[in-house]
């Protein structure tokens, strides 16, 4: 299974870094549908409609955008809600691997999806987290 960073959705909507865009644009079409499956994890759903309130704010995107942005991008992908347990290995992999609060929730989530595959320039690109590699797409 696969899961998809932040950043790439951000990239896919962002026209200030077109080769970025083109190259986001391109892996989630990609995996619209396609085996194995892509999920949406609730932590990237929440920031993506953070960064479009923001891009609303600055008055780069209207609300509308921001509704159907978001709604998109919840009609291609399932949405992934962690349970409670999900924060157990988040410390686990906070403290082992040296990560970041939000990439060790992300990692943990992922975990508990089944997801084998993220797909985020955020992470080393290759490193393998209990099972989760790091895909970078952008390069």
């Amino acid at each position: 299974m696969n899961a998809v960073d932040t950043n790439v959705f951000v990239y896919s909507l962002d026209v200030s870094d077109p080769v970025k865009q083109a190259k986001a644009k391109a892996l989630l079409h990609g995996l619209v549908g396609k085996t194995p499956p892509t999920i949406l994890p609730w932590q990237v759903a929440g920031e993506l409609l953070n960064w479009l309130r923001k891009w609303e704010a600055q008055g780069r995107v209207s609300g509308a955008d921001v509704d159907a942005h978001f709604r998109d991008t919840l009609a291609a992908f399932p949405l992934a809600v962690p349970r409670v347990q999900m924060f157990a290995t988040s410390f686990d992999l906070f403290k082992r691997f040296s990560l970041s609060h939000w990439d060790s929730m992300l990692l943990a989530a992922c975990k508990e999806a089944g997801v084998t595959t993220l797909y985020s320039e955020d992470m080393t690109a290759g490193m393998n987290y209990d099972g989760v590699v790091i895909v970078n797409p952008f390069v």
